[in-house]
């Protein structure tokens, strides 16, 4: 008669294996049994890493064009790069960045003919710039704006301000809002497709201005500061330039047509939007 006493399981110094011992007593004696067997092959799943943001630095001094890389890549972005506008150029249509760091100071094709083929194109429209370049005038700010850049910032310039800025632009390109669609008047806002109609029409708007008529449409009517805006479209926390507003507004007006005067100005105030009907 056997009185078995227990079962014991161990692992096998031997991959895959474990080895089973079964005690117990018969006619008085001890015994233990062992037997070895194969462990079920076990796979580690490894999570999916969420893909990086790409920014596109397009910049001809190879210096700075290091340092922008070093410190994009540091803030978890993967960064592409171009030494010319054209080759620049080439590269955001086939990469599709989700950011582009661009200099105006270019060899062959400018920056400002960069910006400009960019936001011609359905393609890359969207794709927000941020100028880094050593014209640092407030025209010449204003030029770059004018032409659809989302930001600018100067030489010599702070490698840090410059990570956040790039932060900034994908943030408020990004972040959800209440409501997904308003309509007000002739407009239809969605936020979810990003789009714009103006009777029935898509508009062709940067990110930018996307933000800048959407914030002016959620106040139904009611006046919004140059400095509210500075802070909830473009994110600075200290905003001391209106004049950034002031160069948007210029060009969304434009491309309101007939409908342009339902951006109103409002002395001493800032902008209001007016549901009011077509100025003729």
């Amino acid at each position: 008669m056997v009185k078995v006493i227990g079962l014991v399981c161990a692992k096998s110094r031997r991959a895959g294996q474990f080895s089973c011992f079964l005690t117990g007593i018969t006619g008085g004696s001890l015994f233990c049994l062992e037997r070895a067997a194969l462990l079920p092959s076990v796979h580690r799943v490894k999570s999916a890493k969420p893909a990086l943001d790409s920014v596109l630095v397009i910049e001809d001094e190879a210096d700075v064009l290091d340092l922008v890389r070093y410190h994009l890549g540091k803030a978890g972005f993967r960064v592409l790069l171009a030494h010319d506008g054209a080759s620049g150029l080439a590269k955001a249509r086939s990469e599709k960045p989700d950011a582009i760091v661009l200099d105006l100071m270019l060899p062959g094709m400018c920056g400002e003919d960069v910006c400009r083929e960019l936001k011609r194109s359905g393609e890359t429209e969207s794709i927000p710039v941020i100028m880094l370049t050593a014209k640092a005038q407030p025209e010449e700010r204003v030029a770059g704006l004018e032409l659809g850049a989302d930001d600018y910032v100067a030489k010599p310039f702070s490698p840090r301000e410059l990570v956040l800025r790039v932060e900034g632009v994908l943030r408020r390109l990004r972040t959800p809002a209440l409501g997904e669609k308003l309509s007000l008047g002739p407009f239809e806002l969605d936020r979810g497709t990003f789009e714009v109609r103006l009777e029935g029409e898509k508009l062709d708007l940067t990110a930018i201005e996307f933000k800048l008529i959407a914030a002016l449409m959620d106040k139904r009517g009611a006046p919004i500061s140059r400095t509210d805006l500075l802070r909830d479209v473009w994110g600075y926390r200290n905003p001391i330039d209106s004049r950034t507003v002031d160069t948007h507004m210029r060009r969304l007006r434009a491309k309101l047509g007939p409908f342009a005067d339902c951006l109103q100005t409002m002395r001493g105030e800032g902008y209001r939007f007016n549901t009011g009907e077509a100025s003729g």
